[in-house]
């Protein structure tokens, strides 16, 4: 695989293992007990916890946020850097998520009502505008010597 491809498929098990590791974590229970929760070994359910991820493939991670019940969209892109996973709630899952923040809950609904005027093209539109906006944002702070910026909905 060429080099652009490595890092591509890096970065997606990354995001994956984060997402996976950030539903574990919320779970509040023992290594254990998550573990048998999504069905991997528990010494599999630590290295997804700390990271250690790069012999795990990516169809093991994706089996595991399935058994998680995560929505995951993963993206790709022409540079490596674009690639990402995203945590995407639809309306039906919006409302079993815990609220971390009042200005957090009112983004959602807010998302929730526009969503609701718009047609599949104007979303599908607007997905992808946003994600130009992220690679944008991402890039900018990797020309500034800054770490790449965090990807949205993904992170708390």
């Amino acid at each position: 695989m060429p080099a652009k491809d490595d890092a591509t498929i890096e970065a997606l098990r990354n995001d994956l293992a984060l997402q996976i590791a950030r539903f574990a974590r919320r779970l509040g229970a023992t290594q254990v007990v998550a573990a048998r929760r999504l069905g991997v070994p528990q010494p599999t359910l630590s290295k997804i916890l700390h990271g250690r991820v790069s012999n795990l493939s990516v169809e093991l991670l994706i089996r595991i946020a399935v058994r998680a019940g995560l929505p995951l969209t993963l993206q790709t892109g022409v540079a490596p850097e674009e690639a990402g996973v995203f945590l995407s709630f639809t309306s039906s899952r919006r409302d079993s998520v815990e609220s971390r923040s009042k200005l957090g809950e009112e983004a959602r609904e807010s998302l929730a009502r526009s969503d609701s005027l718009l047609t599949g093209s104007q979303r599908l539109e607007a997905f992808l505008e946003h994600n130009q906006q992220i690679a944008a944002l991402r890039a900018a702070s990797s020309a500034a010597g800054g770490r790449p910026a965090r990807r949205s909905g993904s992170r708390p």
